[in-house]
C-alpha cells in the first residue's frame, strides 16, 4: 500500500522534483498526495500542477495567528489521508498544532551537517567558517530550529576552488539522492 505523503515548500521546489521523479522511477511505496505552499508566487506549484499534484497555497497573513493556519493545513492533510510531512525549502517553523498532529513524521533536509550551521543560511554560514567538509542532514522535526533527532547525514566537501554557488550546487546533488534513499528507507522500516 503506498504512503500518502505531502511535501511543504516555498520556493523552486527541486528536492519536490527529486522526490517526484524517485517515486515514479524506484520503488518506493509512497506518493505525493499533497504540496503545501506558503507563498503563492513559488515556482513548485506550476511543478505541482504539471503533475496533477493537490496544492494547497496558505498565506500566514491571512490569519489570526500560526496555530488558525495550521489548523487549516491539519485538515487537508487529514481529507487527502496524508501519512507524513516532508520538509523540501519550507521556510517557516513547524508549531504545535502540527507537530501534535504528526509526531515523528515530519522530516525536513537541512544543507549542512547539524547540529553545525542550523538555520536558513547553513551553506553560507560553512563556507564563511572555512570548514573542509560540510554535507546534508535528514532529520525529524521538533518545536527547536533544525534541533530534531537526525535521520542520516551525507557529507559533501569543500574544495579550494569553490565559490558559495559551486558549494551549493555539490549540496543540492546530494540533497536530490539523499532524500529518496532515506524516504525509501523509512518506508521499508515502517517508520512512516
Amino acid at each position: 500500500m503506498l504512503k500518502k505523503i505531502a511535501i511543504f515548500a516555498s520556493g523552486t521546489g527541486t528536492n519536490f522534483v527529486a522526490l517526484q521523479q524517485a517515486i515514479q522511477t524506484r520503488p518506493i511505496a509512497a506518493e505525493i498526495a499533497l504540496l503545501v505552499c506558503d507563498n503563492a508566487e513559488a515556482p513548485v506549484i506550476k511543478k505541482a500542477q504539471a503533475d496533477q499534484i493537490p496544492v494547497l497555497v496558505i498565506n500566514f497573513h491571512d490569519y489570526a495567528n500560526k496555530a488558525a493556519a495550521e489548523a487549516i493545513i491539519l485538515s487537508a492533510l487529514q481529507r487527502h489521508e496524508i501519512a507524513a510531512i516532508l520538509l523540501a525549502g519550507y521556510m517557516r517553523i513547524i508549531g504545535p498544532t502540527l507537530l501534535t498532529a504528526y509526531p515523528h513524521k515530519i522530516i525536513n533536509i537541512h544543507p549542512a551537517l547539524l547540529p553545525k550551521f542550523p538555520g536558513r543560511h547553513g551553506i553560507e554560514d560553512a563556507f564563511a567558517a572555512g570548514v573542509s567538509e560540510t554535507g546534508v542532514t535528514i532529520h525529524f522535526i521538533d518545536a527547536g530550529i533544525d534541533t530534531g533527532q537526525i535521520i542520516g547525514q551525507r557529507q559533501v566537501p569543500v574544495k579550494q576552488a569553490d565559490t558559495v554557488a559551486s558549494l551549493a550546487a555539490r549540496i543540492h546533488e546530494t540533497e536530490h539522492q539523499f532524500y529518496p534513499d532515506v524516504l525509501q528507507s523509512l518506508i521499508n522500516e515502517g517508520a512512516i
